[in-house]
């Protein structure tokens, strides 16, 4: 079984289309690409063996679409317990040919048979158990755990000499594979949610059978959980889930039983349970019945175990715990997007914002839920986003730039500070920031955020002209560099005039003025006028404009374009004598060594 996302490393583009195919059928996976030879991937590389390693050793099963060699000379250094390595698989270049070669015991052979499913050839698989008894003893299927591997080498051996194993307990995967089963076979295999010691050749599966369910805060629930289990000889390697009404979603307790144990927490509405509350079975129990079909074992009001009788699979029963993830993708370009961002994106089921914005994302919304709005309609927008999670679904409400400045951020919390749903204490928020695009302008001409700032809109919408009036004399009188947001829109033109002429009262026509534009996206421009050049007409909607203070400085460069930059000694000049290499460039320290 695959603990992590698989991660697909090509080195060139032609094996894009390969890739692409991959993922179709491996949710989740992410297409690392070498810098400079391929384009669209989720990560690029430029050291090959270094991204390799390290990625095998994190545990991420590996798709290289490359020649097998190459991967087995990269990864030899770091080969040593193959019951802790994950897959490795060579896929040609044309998906003419699927090789497992590492991973037996973590699930390669069934990897490779879902990659060469997805490109319509045969897997090359070599493994002689796998091919002769037609599955894959050291390696079950999802919802079973081999509780002693050790004695799997030698059982296989015997099997495969001519053996015949008695099987004990049901188990589909087993019954209708090849194996030479007897009732009076000399091996035997044992199915079971008991604990059980095992004996010599004997072969133990643990079926996730297990519900645990609980309600309300229990102190050291693990401990009890556990000592629980214990009492009634049951396996814990044989619990499929944590089970909770939702109304306790965000009870801590429940997530770390659930982390303790290594199972997802999944959560039942109260129409779910509605049936079974009013027949007098506490919240937990109730939850129990629902995640098993079966009576709970245990009698305690706030913890219930039920055992079903075959494996369940948590992802379908209840819902997991909602996710809202407020993101910004930084001003536009891909290269500004943080990691988490992306993580985020690729994790996310759905999709929310403004079609512009959502657009920015590129190849990261590929298979995702998109939810398309106008960009004033930002409480619909973020109610509709906590709904969404509410039902249990990982939402990324997307913003560009940072969310929290003049962003969805706030929008998400106004409307859960105004309108209130008991649904939406069960949700999990998260605001991931970004790359405003008061630092993107600034880092493209110079440095002219280098000391005091100050961020102002210029959007009356939401606030009267007479505050805005007040804050930029305020920062004008302060000496502040201001960062104008919303300067112009077509209903909106006299705001950055009257601005100006605010400003002109406290800084001299000559102040540099920096305008950037569609930062990070097509047509892309950065430019510096006078202040008393600022009109209307020199933006929009997509313009970002930083007004220097009285200390904002220009440097000229030879190929005619310009710095901009203030200074972060706050004086009138620096003086001559000074000399200024003892600069010690953290924050606003520095030394000065007068000579």
């Amino acid at each position: 079984m695959m603990n992590f996302a698989p991660a697909i490393v090509i080195l060139g583009q032609n094996s894009v289309t390969v890739a692409r195919k991959i993922i179709s059928v491996l949710p989740g996976a992410t297409l690392y690409g070498l810098e400079g030879r391929t384009s669209e991937v989720d990560v690029s590389f430029t050291n090959f063996g270094e991204t390799l390693r390290e990625l095998f050793i994190q545990g991420r099963p590996l798709i290289g679409i490359c020649a097998a060699g190459i991967l087995i000379r990269t990864l030899a250094p770091v080969i040593s317990d193959k019951r802790q390595e994950p897959p490795v698989l060579a896929v040609a270049e044309d998906g003419s040919a699927v090789v497992p070669l590492l991973g037996g015991l973590g699930g390669v052979n069934d990897l490779a048979r879902r990659i060469a499913e997805a490109l319509d050839v045969k897997p090359a698989i070599t493994t002689t158990g796998d091919l002769r008894l037609g599955t894959t003893l050291l390696s079950p299927p999802s919802g079973y755990h081999l509780a002693n591997p050790d004695d799997a080498k030698k059982f296989i051996s015997d099997l495969l000499a001519g053996a015949q194993v008695k099987l004990e307990g049901i188990a589909p995967w087993l019954s209708d594979s090849k194996l030479p089963i007897d009732p009076k076979g000399d091996l035997t295999i044992q199915v079971t949610e008991r604990l059980v010691t095992p004996t010599p050749n004997c072969l133990v599966y643990h079926p996730a059978t297990i519900a645990i369910a609980i309600s309300g805060m229990i102190d050291d629930a693990v401990a009890l959980v556990q000592q629980l289990l214990v009492d009634a000889a049951l396996e814990k390697a044989s619990v499929a889930g944590i089970f909770a009404p939702i109304s306790a979603a965000a009870d801590p307790t429940i997530h770390v039983v659930a982390t303790a144990l290594k199972v997802p927490a999944r959560f039942f509405t109260p129409n779910q349970l509605e049936s079974l509350l009013s027949q007098g079975y506490s919240p937990a129990q109730a939850a129990a019945i629902a995640a098993t079909g079966t009576s709970p074992l245990s009698p305690s009001p706030h913890i219930a175990i039920a055992i079903a009788p075959q494996p369940i699979d948590p992802n379908t029963i209840g819902q997991p715990r909602g996710q809202l993830a407020i993101i910004g993708t930084g001003p536009g370009g891909e290269q500004w997007m943080s990691p988490e961002v992306k993580e985020i994106l690729k994790s996310a089921t759905d999709l929310v914002g403004y079609k512009t914005y959502l657009d920015l994302v590129g190849s990261l919304a590929d298979g995702k839920q998109r939810h398309e709005s106008d960009n004033r309609e930002e409480e619909a927008r973020a109610t509709l986003a906590l709904d969404l999670a509410a039902s249990g679904r990982y939402v990324a409400v997307v913003s560009s730039g940072d969310p929290g400045i003049y962003a969805m951020a706030t929008a998400v919390f106004e409307v859960c500070d105004r309108y209130p749903k008991p649904e939406w204490d069960s949700i999990e928020i998260h605001v991931a920031p970004g790359i405003s695009a008061m630092q993107a302008a600034a880092a493209a001409i110079g440095a002219p955020l280098g000391h005091d700032f100050c961020a102002i809109s210029l959007s009356d919408i939401l606030k009267p002209w007479s505050a805005i009036e007040q804050r930029i004399t305020a920062a004008a009188e302060a000496d502040f560099v201001i960062a104008f947001y919303n300067p112009v829109s077509k209903e909106r033109t006299w705001q950055l005039a009257e601005a100006r002429n605010i400003l002109l009262r406290h800084r001299t026509p000559d102040t540099p003025v920096v305008l950037a534009r569609n930062l990070g996206r097509p047509g892309q421009t950065v430019k510096a006028i006078a202040l008393d050049q600022l009109t209307p007409a020199s933006a929009d909607m997509r313009t970002i404009i930083l007004v220097g203070s009285t200390k904002t400085r220009t440097i000229k460069r030879s190929d005619g374009n310009i710095w901009v930059y203030t200074p972060r000694r706050y004086t009138d000049k620096l003086k001559d004598s000074y000399t200024l290499d003892a600069f010690a460039l953290e924050g606003d320290r520095f030394e000065i060594d007068k000579t």
